[in-house]
């Protein structure tokens, strides 16, 4: 498993019992869509919004708890010292995190939870692109931020490599937060592995054993794919399991604009099969935005009434 993983299940910080009440609990959707939407450039950081344009950061944390969604989560997806590197921006790495905390917490107020995202390096540890060392210290630099503003969880989300998650899964342990971990699995044969040849199942007994306090998918091949992985990975553990698929496979337009081909509806049916398939959390990634999070907590909210 490497140097840097730590096998002690036992020390892991849970999911509260009372966060999960009335299964399943509906998240957000995508975040960098809707940060288009009010004139992020493409190439541009959208982390540094937190600083630049609150308020439009606040609009989207908004849109979504008043959709329905009980967890949101924070502009900080590309905000460790690694990503920042590339736009200048390490200097204001903390700030950048700290604030996005503060932004959505302060939208979500009671409604909602808040859990603060990070996302993978972008750099290939196999490929000697970074050592191990200089990954843990950037992954602990932005969840020692994060946890400066008190979010109610730390969510590692997009992870195709077992090796970087297990480190920054150590990293962000540190904080006595509980603790996220959600894969990619958009490759191989059946769609089924992540880039780096993980299974759902080699996931969630990895990161199980390394005290994560659940486990998860998010982005891939959209959500009719999402019911599959999501059964494999409530058979691999016990931990609760996040889902946060795709609207489909992006189709490209007319001047070079990104369509996603599933509506509301189409998102909702699906996500009836992740209900089934025993998902803890539900939400949308690429491409969902706050009608289809609405329409998902109202479809959740009568298959619920109706049991």
């Amino acid at each position: 498993m490497g140097r840097f993983s730590t096998g002690n299940r036992e020390n892991m910080t849970p999911i509260p019992e009372h966060w999960t009440a009335g299964l399943p609990v509906i998240t957000d959707g995508a975040w960098g869509t809707e940060l288009q939407k009010r004139g992020l450039e493409p190439g541009a950081c959208p982390d540094e919004w937190n600083l630049t344009f609150p308020e439009r950061v606040a609009e989207v944390a908004r849109s979504y708890v008043d959709a329905g969604s009980r967890v949101v989560l924070t502009n900080t997806f590309r905000a460790s010292p690694i990503a920042l590197a590339a736009a200048g921006l390490i200097p204001q790495m903390r700030g950048i995190n700290r604030a996005g905390v503060r932004i959505s917490r302060e939208e979500a107020g009671s409604k909602a939870l808040v859990f603060a995202s990070l996302g993978p390096s972008g750099k290939l540890l196999a490929a000697d692109e970074l050592t191990e060392d200089e990954a843990y210290a950037s992954f602990a630099a932005q969840a020692e931020a994060l946890a400066e503003e008190h979010p109610d969880a730390l969510l590692l989300e997009t992870f195709a490599d077992l090796a970087e998650s297990s480190i920054a899964l150590r990293a962000a342990r540190a904080t006595g937060l509980p603790v996220i971990v959600s894969f990619v699995f958009d490759s191989g044969r059946n769609k089924d592995r992540t880039m780096m040849g993980a299974t759902p199942e080699q996931a969630a007994a990895r990161m199980e054993s390394e005290g994560a306090s659940a486990v998860g998918a998010n982005c891939g091949v959209g959500i009719e794919a999402a019911a599959s992985v999501c059964r494999r990975l409530r058979a691999a553990t016990g931990l609760p399991v996040w889902m946060k698929p795709n609207a489909g496979l992006p189709e490209i337009k007319a001047g070079g604009t990104l369509s996603w081909p599933d509506d509301s509806e189409s998102f909702c049916r699906g996500a009836e099969a992740l209900a089934n398939a025993g998902a803890t959390f539900i939400g949308g990634c690429c491409g969902t935005g706050p009608p289809v999070i609405r329409a998902l907590r109202s479809f959740i909210d009568k298959r619920r009434s109706s049991s």
